[in-house]
């Protein structure tokens, strides 16, 4: 994954302000002076992050008064409302939530790939599949967390619907987070490695009924793993 610009982590570490309640919707934000000597990065930076969040109407600046935070009905970033949905609910029934809407998307995606995927991307599953058993190996949690997304990832582009692609994108954060809070407990990536290997089975099978089966049942275990061995 590519750094984050110096823009994106100011307004990225603004937004996070916002969704915890730091900044509550109304409330003034920092100057830009304020915010760039926080960041250690020059107010052109600061004044670029502060327009990222204005244009997904996270913000709204009010000439002669200041920057001030709007109310989460009227933010237009999907990736922002999801943040602040998952802070509202709580932490715990946050991760249930996601694993529910994964269990929609990610059933259906795999029905969709199975008929469709190539040979290519079955070596990409192969591959990342590998990545995972290397990383669960070596003790490597950001390695196996990168692996296993991006073997999700390709399940997603194989299923050829490219709404899909745009819904998940903005569930990235949240996913690597989780997954990196559940990959830390090596019964979990045992699991893990299991139903990816099932899941890549019933893929290449091309059966649509088994892909999403298998894919479910992925999906039961991840839930149960939340369940027993994180919350």
């Amino acid at each position: 994954m590519a750094r984050k610009s110096l823009v994106g982590e100011v307004a990225d570490d603004l937004l996070d302000r916002i969704v915890a309640g730091e900044f509550p919707p109304g409330a003034l934000v920092p100057g830009e002076l304020e915010l760039s000597a926080q960041h250690e990065v020059s107010r052109m930076t600061v004044r670029e992050a502060m327009k990222t969040l204005e244009a997904q109407r996270i913000l709204s600046v009010q000439r002669g008064r200041g920057t001030f935070v709007n109310a989460v009905d009227q933010w237009n970033s999907l990736e922002a409302l999801l943040r602040a949905a998952s802070a509202h609910v709580g932490n715990e029934l946050a991760g249930i939530q996601l694993i529910e809407l994964r269990r929609m998307l990610e059933t259906g995606a795999c029905a969709l790939a199975a008929p469709r995927i190539t040979e290519a991307d079955l070596a990409r599953l192969r591959g990342f599949l590998a990545d995972m058993r290397d990383a669960h190996d070596r003790g490597d949690v950001d390695e196996f967390v990168g692996a296993d997304l991006a073997f999700h990832d390709v399940i997603l582009e194989a299923s050829g619907n490219v709404f899909l692609t745009a819904v998940f994108q903005p569930l990235h954060r949240m996913l690597a987070a989780r997954r990196k809070e559940t990959s830390r407990v090596p019964d979990i990536q045992e699991h893990a490695l299991g139903m990816h290997a099932a899941v890549l089975a019933a893929l290449e099978s091309r059966d649509a009924k088994a892909a999403s089966e298998a894919m479910d049942a992925h999906m039961t275990q991840t839930l149960d793993d939340l369940v027993n061995y994180v919350q």
